[in-house]
């Protein structure tokens, strides 16, 4: 007998897919990433890259407001807000962040 909450993981499990696919499709197209890839193969090293991503959610109850839980906010003119804690975290990753919100 198959539940709503069967539904639900089902859905789940599909997002979660999706965000893998993207985040690996986003590290696929980066010129950054493949360029540096290049110069350490020119090196004469090969590059065996692989990175772990720690995603965490929590089922919300009804009624509570979505804004509120994230740390990151996205403005309809296609802006994203980043907490202090966020830029941080993209530049342990060499990741950098165009700061022309200032």
């Amino acid at each position: 007998m198959s539940g709503k909450g069967d539904t639900l993981d089902d859905r789940l499990k599909e997002l979660m897919q999706e965000l893998g696919n993207a985040i690996n499709e986003s590290l696929s197209d980066s010129d950054r990433i493949a360029g540096a890839i290049g110069e350490i193969k020119r090196a004469g090293y090969d590059v065996f890259l692989v990175l772990e991503a720690t995603i965490g959610f929590n089922k919300r109850e009804d009624g509570e407001d979505t804004e509120a839980e994230s740390s990151v906010s996205f403005e309809s003119d296609g802006t994203i807000n980043l907490t202090s804690q966020d830029q941080k975290f993209l530049r342990a990753l060499k990741i950098s962040i165009e700061d022309d919100q200032k």
